[in-house]
């Protein structure tokens, strides 16, 4: 039960990193759209820059994403290894197994669903709002 405790509190911090790691980036692709001029910097090493923090923003959209799905994975393990138990120790079937296709009931679902929106979105502004207008 620790162990299914200690991964669905995994899940919240890996969010929480995404989260401020994300902001982090973006805040600095934005600060080096607006300040790219006044810092005399070449609009293309500019552009480059900016590319390469969003880049580096959809890397840790990635590794978080791939963190809170190995993390689910581990849960369904935890999940069937007390089923096996209570199976054992109080009776055949007094827990029952988790459902994947209960995946629209999972949290974790919704945190990669936004990841994956915030990833696009920061995508879609950055070259339909950003980069044309780095010139």
């Amino acid at each position: 039960m620790q162990q299914i405790h200690a991964v669905n509190e995994n899940a919240y911090r890996f969010l929480a990193i995404y989260q401020a790691l994300a902001t982090s980036l973006v805040g600095a692709a934005l600060a080096l759209f607006v300040g790219y001029r006044k810092w005399q910097v070449t609009p293309s090493t500019a552009r480059d820059g900016v590319i390469g923090l969003l880049i580096l923003a959809t890397v840790v959209a990635a590794f978080t994403v791939l963190l809170i799905v190995v993390g689910a994975l581990a849960w369904l393990d935890y999940r069937n290894e007390e089923c096996d138990i209570t199976d054992e120790m109080v009776r055949p079937g007094f827990r029952k197994r988790p459902i994947t296709r209960n995946l629209l009931r999972w949290y974790e679902t919704y945190m990669v669903l936004f990841i994956a929106v915030s990833v696009i979105v920061m995508w879609l502004i950055a070259s339909t709002l950003v980069l044309p207008k780095m010139t």
